[in-house]
């Protein structure tokens, strides 16, 4: 069962009557009211933007980082010089703070995250959650690691006390004019730009990580908190002591814990690891798919193409293969045409050739039997003429 640091303000009441409202609005009024019958020096707003930055690094650095995510490691009494300097901010106790934070990671942008501007509008996820009585008793069950020294329950408790230790000192420092300016304006501030991640932060900016809620990261609010406004990036990775991941995230709170790391008050800063800073990042899967669906067009578009010019080439290579053919059937026919001719020619020279010898053959036979017959007839004269003279 979960033990209460202090009993939950009674429920009968009408909500506008609840301490925490009650002094909420009170101081809201004092510092718009007041600033103009006091009058402003140079001494009161040094003092106003010197606590505003002290006090936002007390929730920022301790409250959150340390408390709520034990994003660093430190000694037991610098962890309650955090409590202090956090509570000096008016932002109830250490574990209550701390706690209900982690109860809004756990359950972030759904009906159980206490300001969530998706679940129960901006107005309470600004300022309605802190003024409301269903969270007032502090749950030590949501922060037993913490929960076990006693001072820090006793500042939980008494979370006043830093604050009026630290209007004293602007009384001191100031008088009336510093307890305005360094009490009063400087806490509304650091109230609104603290107030401004749990609604604004999830409403205005960019998101870089793909994360179950609507947190995203505002450089304009990462410069007003000293770094808290690289939301997007924190509940990608809470437990980091680094909320601007990279170079050009200003991040003062993690400068000046670097700082406090190297003299050795902190220790064992955690930061986001490589592959968490690569790891779900928003339009991955989109980025992907359009590549792959682009790829995959592209190819298609080339198989397409490639296609067409193997149906054109063999469209081609079949005209020219019927070209090639018809050039064969006519240089054949052509060679078929001169070869009869040839030979019609052949025939007709060698039939002449023929004749012409048959001719030249049958005029020397014709000589030769003509030579014969005049030898014979000349011989036949000789003998007559030989019996002539011998008788």
């Amino acid at each position: 069962m979960s033990d209460k640091t202090r009993p939950t303000v009674v429920k009968a009441l009408p909500f506008w009557l609840q301490t925490s409202l009650v002094g909420f609005v009170l101081i809201h009024v004092a510092s718009t009211v007041f600033p103009f019958a006091v009058g402003v020096s140079v001494k009161s707003l040094m003092l106003c933007v010197a606590l505003y930055v002290l006090r936002m690094w007390g929730i920022t650095a301790g409250y959150h980082r340390y408390f709520a995510h034990r994003a660093y490691k430190t000694s037991r009494w610098f962890q309650f010089v955090l409590a202090c300097v956090g509570a000096s901010s008016l932002q109830k106790g250490p574990l209550w703070w701390a706690g209900l934070h982690r109860m809004h990671h756990r359950w972030s942008d759904t009906p159980r995250d206490i300001h969530s501007p998706r679940q129960r509008g901006f107005l309470y996820s600004h300022v309605g959650w802190i003024t409301s009585p269903d969270h007032d008793g502090t749950d030590l069950a949501l922060i037993p690691d913490f929960a076990r020294y006693a001072e820090l329950r006793w500042i939980d408790r008494f979370h006043w006390v830093p604050f009026a230790v630290l209007t004293a000192v602007c009384f001191a420092i100031d008088g009336a004019r510093g307890v305005v300016w360094g009490a009063g304006v400087s806490t509304v501030l650091g109230w609104h730009g603290t107030f401004f991640i749990n609604s604004l932060a999830h409403v205005w900016g960019s998101r870089r990580y793909e994360t179950t809620d609507t947190s995203r990261n505002n450089p304009v609010l990462a410069l007003i908190t000293l770094g808290e406004g690289w939301h997007n990036n924190h509940h990608h990775y809470m437990n980091s002591a680094k909320q601007g991941f990279f170079w050009w995230e200003v991040d003062v709170s993690y400068y000046t814990l670097c700082a406090l790391a190297w003299v050795g008050v902190v220790r064992d800063l955690r930061r986001p690891p490589a592959h968490v800073l690569r790891d779900k990042l928003v339009g991955a899967a989109g980025f992907a798919s359009s590549k792959l669906s682009g790829a995959r067009a592209s190819a298609e578009l080339k198989l397409i193409e490639a296609r067409t010019a193997v149906g054109q080439a063999v469209e081609n290579a079949g005209e020219r293969f019927n070209e090639a053919r018809a050039a064969v059937g006519t240089a054949a026919s052509e060679a078929r045409t001169s070869l009869e001719n040839a030979a019609s020619e052949a025939r007709v020279v060698m039939g002449n050739a023929v004749d012409n010898v048959t001719l030249a053959a049958e005029t020397r036979l014709t000589e030769a039997r003509d030579a014969v017959e005049s030898a014979v007839e000349s011989a036949s004269q000789a003998v007559d003429s030989t019996a002539s003279a011998k008788n």
